[in-house]
């Protein structure tokens, strides 16, 4: 069987720290990140708990490797993926509960 798998964007309120995770439960990751359920973790010590990008893939595979290459991008180019299609920095978890 095969599962597919989101990989995301989390922020802080200044849009300043971005923390690139994947999953294949978008709704609860985001979730679990904004209430801290892990306190010694990133998100929880940067204060990243804005979604502000996501894209889903048909395999986890396909995901995980998105994920490796984002992490490998300049700052610029981040910031230029989410302007593309959340230009205002809007917290788009909201939308991740019909998935």
């Amino acid at each position: 069987m095969v599962y597919g798998g989101y990989v995301y964007i989390m922020t802080n309120k200044n849009n300043t720290t971005f923390y690139i995770g994947v999953t294949s439960d978008l709704y609860s990751r985001v979730y679990e990140h904004k209430h801290s359920k892990y306190p010694k973790s990133f998100t929880s010590k940067y204060k990243c708990f804005k979604l502000v990008w996501y894209s889903s893939f048909t395999r986890i595979e396909e995901a995980i490797e998105k994920e490796k290459q984002l992490k490998n991008w300049h700052r610029d180019w981040k910031i230029n993926l989410i302007k593309e299609s959340n230009p205002r920095f809007l917290d788009l978890w909201e939308e991740t509960k019909n998935f």
